[in-house]
């Protein structure tokens, strides 16, 4: 399986029913940067809802790091919206480490270039990294689109659309920059 499908599937695996419907209520609710919300919601398994936010990190600085390997063989206004992007993933990371925290537990540590095994060798210039960049942002709209209707709350839901806006507008701004046709409907699963 190519690198890009292992995180496709690893966030599909992560952001799958499964995976969020494990997440506490309290967790869910600082996830959507409510503490209040998470004083009131019901607690669950905070060990549980630890390991699986640390997943989604994890996540999050692959794709961070996605984004500086590809950032060499990009100029200009291209490069500048790669940090854009790159920055919103900084954000989410953010976000989720300090969810991380308030639940007592430690965040993970991002991996070196090295770790992570991006097909660097196959990145040969700017075309082949946006290619790249839009199937890694494809895959994370469809795993965040799977996490909307898991949540029961409206301030969880919120935070999931959120995150699918993102990465749907990273994948399609990817997309036109390759010019590729935009989908007539975005079906990103």
């Amino acid at each position: 399986m190519s690198q890009a499908r292992m995180i496709v599937a690893s966030r599909r695996l992560f952001l799958s029913n499964g995976g969020t419907a494990l997440l506490s209520g309290a967790a869910g609710a600082l996830l959507a940067g409510s503490e209040a919300l998470a004083r009131s919601a019901p607690k669950g398994d905070v060990a549980g809802d630890v390991s699986i936010l640390n997943t989604a990190l994890g996540l999050e600085y692959e794709a961070i790091a996605a984004y500086s390997a590809g950032a060499p063989l990009l100029k200009d206004k291209v490069l500048k919206v790669a940090k854009t992007f790159q920055d919103h993933h900084k954000e989410h990371a953010e976000l989720l480490e300090k969810t991380v925290k308030k639940l007592g537990g430690t965040p993970v540590k991002g991996k070196s270039m090295a770790e992570y095994n991006f097909p660097v060798d196959k990145l040969k210039k700017a075309e082949d990294v946006l290619k790249f960049a839009a199937r890694l942002e494809r895959g994370a709209a469809s795993a965040y689109l799977g996490a909307v209707p898991v949540f029961t709350l409206p301030e969880l839901k919120t935070a999931a659309a959120r995150l699918v806006a993102d990465e749907s507008m990273h994948w399609v701004v990817l997309q036109n920059a390759l010019g590729e046709d935009l989908p007539d409907a975005l079906a990103i699963s």
